[in-house]
């Protein structure tokens, strides 16, 4: 007999709301990625403490990421705050 899995529905999520949760985004070592990053951020949690990102160039100088710490209540904000950083150009991912 062939087991089922049952799929997690868009609404269900494997974290636990609300948390704090780590993004790590990655773009080109210009100020403008640290400034709209910073903008995407505060957008997505009001609460969001800028003075907590923690910042990693790239051997070379030409990339940087940036780890935020989100406050993140529910899964729509998560997902909605994912969405607007990789549709920017500066971006180059987002985990």
């Amino acid at each position: 007999m062939k087991q089922t899995i049952p799929e997690i529905s868009k609404e269900e999520s494997l974290i636990e709301f609300p948390c704090n949760f780590p993004i790590k985004v990655m773009g080109s070592a210009i100020p403008e990625f640290h400034r709209y990053i910073l903008a995407i951020a505060t957008k997505h949690d009001p609460h969001f403490n800028p003075d907590e990102i923690k910042q990693r160039d790239s051997k070379t100088g030409k990339y940087t990421s940036l780890t935020l710490n989100i406050h993140a209540k529910n899964k729509p904000q998560l997902d909605a705050l994912y969405r607007e950083l990789t549709d920017c150009e500066l971006v180059l991912w987002a985990l």
